[in-house]
């Protein structure tokens, strides 16, 4: 299993999110990703917070496992010789600078790839590489804006996820083309280009809603915490408490109506197309059944009889839940200076591995340059 990725080097020369969450996903893969970062600082996450432990971001501790750390100033001459020869070894370079910086520091794509033709180059940027929007800056809120996510969620108000969801999404695109552009590579043995943005991984995931335009020309509108085209869907409140139903099909409707004291074949909730149209009466019949009793036993009711329901969990009851556990999504790694500690882990499993991603051990997001010694040894040892 640790062979998936196992003979890619990854030089990832990204900060925040978007592109050091592509570097990790590939090194959650085997690939050994050798993040470069400024001498002064490095990447600008291990400012991010609090909370901060012992002076580690947690944020930061977010987005790189399973990498090593080098230092060097590109702007230098021995900064950019250092980078010439990573360069060279290297299968996947991973850069999430505004359009042209890469460029002037001496590493367009042109000259990248007459170092090594074989380099599949990832860019990520906020907005595109070119059009009119092409060399603004990207941040995560503003993309979820400008990408038309924040209009379609929330109740009242546009309301960003509550993840950076737009990062998260473009780190993912821009990882699953790198790998197909190295399947490409072993085939033809040349890199390319593989480009992504912000912007188009939210755009990307519209999903239903962007069809909703594209196709039938209605513009999709915020429905809170009920689901745009389905009903009965979403989030009802109990005696004491919220529990989440989905009625995702014409059975589970007949099965769930009368558990709620109500007829299937009224005329106003018969069909889904019906229940959407009067969604707030729906609503308003679930939530009066739902008020008699506390959520646990409508939970237990709803499972005895196959309908989909569950709670809303904190983060302490999901990273305490038995089920999250049972899938590997926490990890130990051992850190230089915390100790061992605990991360969100790789959300794949392979056959019938214990543990999660494609590495039997992960790494732990390294300190700053903590491996500038050994990545240098190995580079002048070719």
């Amino acid at each position: 299993m640790q062979n998936l990725l196992s003979d890619v080097v990854v030089v990832d020369l990204t900060r925040a999110l978007a592109g050091p969450h592509a570097a990790m996903m590939l090194g959650d893969l085997g690939a050994r990703v050798i993040k470069v970062e400024t001498p002064e600082g490095g990447d600008d996450s291990r400012g991010w917070g609090p909370p901060f432990v012992e002076g580690e971001s947690t944020y930061y501790l977010s987005a790189n496992r399973n990498k090593e750390s080098v230092t060097a100033d590109l702007k230098s001459e021995d900064g950019r010789a250092f980078l010439t020869k990573l360069v060279r070894r290297a299968d996947v370079l991973i850069e999430n600078f505004r359009p042209g910086v890469l460029d002037r520091l001496g590493f367009s794509t042109g000259r990248l790839h007459e170092l090594n033709p074989g380099l599949v180059i990832l860019s990520i940027t906020g907005f595109g590489h070119d059009g009119p929007d092409g060399g603004r800056a990207g941040y995560d809120q503003i993309a979820q804006g400008e990408g038309g996510l924040m209009s379609i969620t929330g109740a009242v108000e546009p309301t960003k996820v509550g993840v950076p969801i737009a990062d998260l999404l473009a780190g993912m695109y821009g990882a699953y083309g790198a790998v197909a552009a190295l399947h490409e590579r072993s085939i033809t043995g040349k890199g390319r280009v593989v480009r992504t943005s912000l912007l188009a991984s939210v755009v990307g995931v519209h999903a239903f809603h962007g069809t909703k335009w594209t196709v039938a020309g209605e513009l999709p509108e915020r429905v809170g915490n009920h689901h745009a085209q389905i009903a009965p869907y979403g989030l009802y409140r109990t005696q004491d408490d919220i529990v989440q139903v989905a009625v995702g099909s014409e059975g589970q409707w007949r099965t769930f109506a009368p558990i709620v004291g109500l007829d299937p074949a009224d005329e106003r909730f018969a069909v889904n197309s019906a229940r959407v149209a009067h969604r707030p009466a729906l609503t308003a019949a679930i939530e009066a059944a739902f008020a008699q009793h506390k959520a646990d036993v409508w939970l237990e009711r709803l499972a005895d009889k196959g309908i989909p329901a569950g709670k809303v969990r904190d983060f302490q009851q999901v990273y305490e839940w038995e089920q999250t556990l049972s899938q590997g999504l926490l990890i130990d790694v051992e850190h230089p200076t915390l100790g061992k500690i605990q991360l969100p882990g790789p959300p794949l499993r392979f056959d019938d591995q214990p543990y999660a991603g494609a590495r039997e051990t992960n790494l732990a997001p390294p300190r700053l340059g903590e491996h500038n010694e050994s990545i240098r040894a190995w580079l002048d040892s070719e």
